[in-house]
């Protein structure tokens, strides 16, 4: 019985190293699964802009525009909201509409601040984007959208103030638009405070958005 108890004591040893090596494995699991992803626990701490921002902040340029809402458009009218400013056209295959859904989805994303968010289409190709056919464009795309048109010498100003360029691409009916294509950031004071670059997901802008309606 005697030459027996060190043996007992042994093999109980065993089994509790044993578990505590699996407890502790399941905890380190844990803490692993949980970890954000390298550098991004240090960029949401620091609250930055994950688009390119504007430092110092400066006045947005206003402008009047007609709006596919049947008034005028200027950016004063969007004072106390975050606005969303992007340029194109109606006719385009592919950057356009992807710029224009991840807007909405990151707006509708935003839950009760949705309200709180304006986003603006400013068209390059007056000649085909009228206000009604504007309207019936973003209507696809949900709500919080509003787009804007006038005379190529309005909308060759107002692109001159924001340094977005646009040219004719093709002759007929078909013809295409290059332009430029990335997003503006301004914040309900009326301030711009950034610019996203064409391809950033909808997690993008609901985290500079976020930022910009505490600013």
């Amino acid at each position: 019985m005697t030459s027996s108890r060190p043996r007992i004591v042994m093999i109980a040893a065993v089994l509790l190293a044993a578990v505590a090596v699996v407890v502790g494995g399941m905890l380190l699991g844990s803490d692993r699964s949980a970890a954000p992803a390298p550098g991004q626990a240090k960029a949401e701490a620091a609250g930055t802009l994950r688009a390119g921002a504007f430092d110092p902040p400066k006045a947005a340029p206003d402008f009047v525009l007609r709006g596919s809402n049947g008034g005028d458009l200027t950016l004063s009218r969007y004072r106390g909201k975050v606005v969303l400013m992007t340029f194109g056209f109606t006719y385009c295959a592919a950057v356009c509409p992807t710029t224009l859904a991840t807007l909405s989805e990151a707006r509708e994303s935003l839950g009760e601040d949705a309200d709180s968010v304006q986003i603006v289409f400013i068209t390059v190709d007056p000649a085909r984007d009228d206000p009604a056919h504007l309207q019936g464009y973003l209507s696809t795309f949900g709500t919080g959208l509003v787009g804007a048109t006038g005379s190529e010498e309005e909308l060759a100003k107002v692109r001159e103030l924001y340094g977005v360029s646009a040219a004719r691409q093709g002759d007929g009916p078909d013809y295409a638009m290059a332009h430029t294509s990335s997003i503006f950031l301004i914040d309900p004071a009326g301030r711009l405070r950034g610019m996203m670059p064409f391809g950033h997901d909808a997690d993008d802008f609901a985290h500079d958005i976020r930022l910009l309606l505490k600013a």
